[in-house]
């Protein structure tokens, strides 16, 4: 079990099912119309699985991955804010 968890391989399972649910929302979406629209939670998800890969490199001897993934995770959370306030009055 503890190499589960040292190897990383329990965080590429995780990015794996959040990946599937995405996909799972925005096909749900598009057969059906109802649920939500990508736009209420795609920009939140790819902050999320940002989030993960940045894990996925701290567990790993994988620095660059820790980097681009809190890069993209900020980037993706702030293109969220901005996006949500933009309706606001």
């Amino acid at each position: 079990m503890e190499y589960w968890y040292a190897s990383g391989t329990l965080v590429d399972g995780v990015i794996t099912l959040t990946v599937v649910e995405l996909l799972a929302l925005w096909i749900f979406h598009k057969r059906t119309g109802r649920g939500l629209a990508p736009s209420d939670y795609l920009l939140n998800g790819l902050a999320g699985l940002s989030l993960m890969v940045a894990l996925r490199g701290a567990l790993t001897p994988l620095w660059s991955l820790v980097a681009l993934g809190l890069l993209l995770a900020g980037a993706a959370h702030y293109a969220d804010l901005w996006v949500r306030a933009r309706g606001k009055p």
